[in-house]
C-alpha cells in the first residue's frame, strides 16, 4: 500500500509587495533582486492574518476538491516555522476552524523542508493501514520574522501556503520513495536567534533584533545546491531512473540560481523544472505545495508521470521525494 495525493490547494494573502516597494524600504533595487534571486514580487499578509488563517483556507479547498467531509479527516499535519502561537499548534486551530472533530494532528518544524517531511510522515501513517484521510499543509508567514532593514533577507521571503490530501492506493503509484536528511551543524547559518528557551524574549533581545531571521547567504547557497542535487540524484539512482524519466521537477523555491544549478547537476531539462519564485518569493514550507497545485491547475501533471520533489532548509534539513502520479 502506498499513499497518493488526491487533492491539492494553495492560498496567499491579497497584498502584493513588489521589488519596487522594497526599494522604498531598504538599499536595494529591482534589478539587484531579480538578478540574484529571480524574484519580482511576493505576497505579504495584512491585518493580523496568521498561519492558521492561510492554512484554514487551504484546508477548506482540500475538503471541497476531495469531496471528503471534515469529520472524515483522520490526521492534520502542518509544516511551519511561523505558527500562530507556541501552543496550541496551528494544526489544532485548523482542526477547530474546519470542524474536523475526529482528527488529531500536530505541527512539524523543518523550515523549507517542512512540506516534504510532512508528506513523508503522512504517507507512513497511511501505509500503517490505520488512517485513510490525511491532510498535509505547508505554510509560513515569513513577514512575521523578517527584518525589513536587512536587505539580505527581506527581499527573499514571502507569505503563503498549500497542501494536499493523502489517501491509500493499492497500485504501484503515489509516493514511491523518499530520502530525507538533517545536519544540525548548519543550524547557525539560518536561524531566528531569540524567542525560544535559549534566548527568551526580552527588551534586550528585541533591541538587538534577534527575533528576526538571520542568514549566511553564501554558505546556505553552497549547501543548498549540493544538498538538493545530491539527494535528487541519489533517489533517481536508487529507483533506476534518470533525469529523462522525470516529467516534472518541483524544487523548493529558494533562489532561481539554486534551482537552475540543482536541476543541471541532476540532468533534468530546463523545460521540466517548475519555477514560480518570481511571483511568490520563498514561502518556506509553502513553496512546494503552491508549485504543485499550480502545476495541476495548468495540466502539467498527468497519470503515470514521475514527479520529483526536492528541498533544502534551515537546520540544515533537506530531502527528495519521488511520486508516480495517479489521476
Amino acid at each position: 500500500m502506498n499513499a497518493k495525493i488526491t487533492a491539492t490547494a494553495q492560498s496567499t494573502p491579497k497584498r502584493i509587495m513588489t521589488n519596487l516597494d522594497l526599494e522604498n524600504l531598504v538599499d536595494t533595487s529591482d534589478d539587484w533582486i531579480k538578478s540574484r534571486t529571480g524574484i519580482k514580487q511576493r505576497y505579504i499578509v495584512e491585518n493580523g492574518e496568521a498561519s492558521s488563517d492561510i492554512s484554514t483556507k487551504v484546508a477548506k479547498q482540500l475538503l471541497e476538491k476531495s469531496k471528503i467531509k471534515a469529520d472524515e479527516i483522520d490526521l492534520i499535519i502542518v509544516g511551519t516555522v511561523t505558527p500562530d502561537h507556541y501552543t496550541p499548534s496551528t494544526a489544532a486551530l485548523v482542526q477547530k476552524n474546519i470542524k474536523a472533530e475526529n482528527a488529531w494532528g500536530f505541527d512539524l518544524s523543518a523550515a523549507c523542508s517542512g512540506y516534504i517531511f510532512g508528506l513523508e510522515t503522512g504517507s507512513n501513517f497511511i501505509e500503517s493501514g490505520k488512517y485513510k484521510n490525511i491532510m498535509v499543509i505547508g505554510v509560513d508567514i515569513m513577514s512575521s520574522i523578517l527584518d525589513f532593514q536587512d536587505r539580505d533577507t527581506c527581499v527573499i521571503f514571502g507569505d503563503g501556503g498549500g497542501g494536499a490530501i493523502l489517501q491509500p492506493t493499492e497500485k504501484d503509484y503515489g509516493i514511491i520513495d523518499s530520502i530525507l536528511h538533517m545536519d544540525g551543524n548548519g543550524g547557525d547559518y539560518l536561524i531566528v536567534p531569540a524567542g525560544g528557551s535559549r534566548i527568551p524574549a526580552s527588551i534586550e533581545s528585541i533591541n538587538n533584533r534577534e527575533h528576526f531571521i538571520k542568514q549566511d547567504g553564501k554558505t546556505v547557497f553552497k549547501h543548498a545546491v549540493k544538498g538538493m542535487a545530491d539527494v535528487s540524484k541519489k533517489i533517481l539512482t536508487k529507483n533506476n531512473l534518470s533525469g529523462d524519466d522525470i516529467s516534472l521537477f518541483i524544487p523548493h523555491q529558494a533562489n532561481k540560481r539554486i534551482i537552475d544549478a540543482a536541476a543541471q547537476k541532476c540532468g533534468i531539462d530546463e523545460d521540466k523544472v517548475l519555477i514560480n519564485i518570481e511571483k511568490y518569493g520563498n514561502t518556506t514550507a509553502g513553496t512546494i505545495p503552491i508549485a504543485m497545485n499550480e502545476a495541476i491547475n495548468d495540466n502539467k501533471i498527468n497519470n503515470g508521470d514521475y514527479i520529483l520533489l526536492s528541498s533544502f532548509g534551515a537546520g540544515f534539513t533537506w530531502g527528495s521525494m519521488l511520486i508516480r502520479w495517479e489521476s
